[in-house]
């Protein structure tokens, strides 16, 4: 393992694509692979957390479920509380929900009101943007309440399909391919 991430000369190398996942036409890029090097991922969560959109959020918003892993370590690298947003059926308490498209289906976020209360701005950190579906159901969500999104911060972005175009806050990915 050792030499293997000795050979390696860049983040990327640990993006593992699956054709057809989960459905066929779809190129699920995997960042999990990430996770099993531990200098690559302190590497990664550093220039997350050294965004400057984070300066002046008051919080963090992650999205279920692997935004919630880079959210985690962003929160905690930069000193910010983070709050979650789920999928369907996830979350107890009184939440606020909204449905959104996927590029291979439709699902839905939720988040819990009493979590938003005493934050008006955030950073949204997640995994992957692509066609910007699920940023853009937690933006409407938290603009749905009166709170401001400074940014995204993602691990990865799929530029062929557009996402950050759907935004008005600015986008930080890591990897953009």
């Amino acid at each position: 393992m050792l030499s293997r991430l000795r050979s390696m000369k860049k983040l990327e190398d640990l993006i593992v694509t699956y054709k057809d996942f989960p459905k066929k036409g779809i190129d699920f890029k995997d960042v999990l692979e990430i996770l099993q090097y531990p200098d690559f991922f302190q590497d990664l969560i550093l220039k997350m957390s050294s965004n400057p959109f984070l300066k002046n959020a008051e919080a963090i918003i992650s999205i279920d479920a692997r935004g919630f892993i880079f959210g985690s370590a962003v929160a905690l690298e930069s000193s910010k509380p983070m709050i979650v947003a789920r999928k369907p059926g996830k979350l107890p308490g009184n939440i606020i929900t909204r449905e959104y498209d996927l590029e291979y289906g439709k699902n839905s976020l939720s988040i819990q009101t009493n979590a938003l209360k005493k934050f008006n701005s955030f950073v949204i950190v997640d995994d992957l943007l692509a066609t910007g579906g699920t940023v853009n159901c937690v933006s409407k969500l938290l603009q749905d309440q009166r709170k401001e999104v400074l940014g995204l911060i993602t691990v990865i972005e799929l530029n062929k399909l557009k996402g950050r175009s759907k935004f008005d806050f600015p986008v930080h990915s890591i990897i953009s391919i």
